[in-house]
């Protein structure tokens, strides 16, 4: 004799970890406007080298030159799509579970903004400054590299207030556990107590997973106004009943890109393990 066991569905839904984005930091550069354009273009004003002043004569400040810019275009090339559809006859046979409200949220944190983070921080990697030759990091030197950054920084007079990194898990775990960071740090005492680190010589330390970083870099440290990433449109649309499908249609779009200002290039010095 046959018994047929008898199986429910929870109208609850086991949701996948997801995030906000990591990337988006204050002190970004919010200052162009991408509306109602593909592209901007932005002027720098290159300075005039200083000479002697001369006591007599009709040109006692020198031969005068001509102030200089350059210009750099920033065209957005990333227009990103999805479209997701809802039967009715599923839907309602599930327990009305996939609420369209819900999916968008899903795709924006599941998605899009792990796409965005990984691209941002593509565009920072990809500049050439780096702490040095590449090399694992350990223990031993993991502050070390950390402080040469800033020295980096330093030396080409970006400003020391507000400065961001993004570390790697690893690179967090190994700066937890450097014996020199914990005993000459302020914040490594901090840390000590607390068991967190959230900020390192006055930069905040953000933490993102390994795939988020470009291949093989440890850490980035920079300053965030030396790059804009404008996200020109974000829309959701949302149809009942259209043309063909009984149950709703979710229509979503990213028009967005990450760009490191010429003048201030500077400004992002990385890490490269080996």
């Amino acid at each position: 004799m046959a018994i047929n066991l008898a199986s429910k569905y929870s109208p609850k839904i086991v949701e996948r970890y997801r995030t906000k984005s990591l990337t988006e930091v204050p002190g970004m550069n919010k200052d162009y406007d991408w509306q109602g354009v593909k592209s901007v273009k932005v002027y720098s004003l290159t300075p005039v080298v200083l000479g002697d002043y001369t006591r007599e004569g009709s040109e006692r400040y020198g031969t005068p030159t001509e102030l200089q810019d350059t210009t750099q275009e920033m065209i957005v090339s990333k227009d990103r799509s999805t479209t997701i559809t809802i039967d009715k006859g599923n839907n309602t046979e599930q327990l009305a579970i996939k609420e369209a409200g819900k999916v968008t949220a899903m795709q924006n944190e599941e998605v899009f903004f792990p796409e965005f983070d990984k691209y941002k921080l593509s565009v920072w990697g990809a500049t050439t400054t780096t702490t040095g030759t590449a090399v694992a990091l350990t223990t031993t030197n993991v502050y070390e590299k950390f402080l040469a950054a800033c020295e980096l920084l330093d030396e080409k007079l970006v400003p020391q207030s507000g400065r961001v990194a993004f570390v790697t898990p690893a690179t967090y775990n190994l700066l937890k556990r450097c014996p020199e960071f914990v005993k000459q740090s302020e914040s490594g005492q901090k840390m000590m107590n607390s068991g967190h680190v959230g900020e390192v010589d006055g930069v905040q330390i953000i933490k993102v997973p390994t795939s988020y970083m470009p291949t093989k870099v440890a850490f980035i440290v920079m300053h965030p106004s030396c790059t804009i990433a404008p996200l020109k449109m974000e829309d959701v649309n949302l149809h009942l009943n259209p043309p063909g499908i009984s149950g709703h249609r979710i229509d979503m779009r990213w028009i967005y890109d990450c760009f490191v200002f010429d003048a201030k290039k500077d400004a992002i010095v990385k890490h490269l393990n080996a």
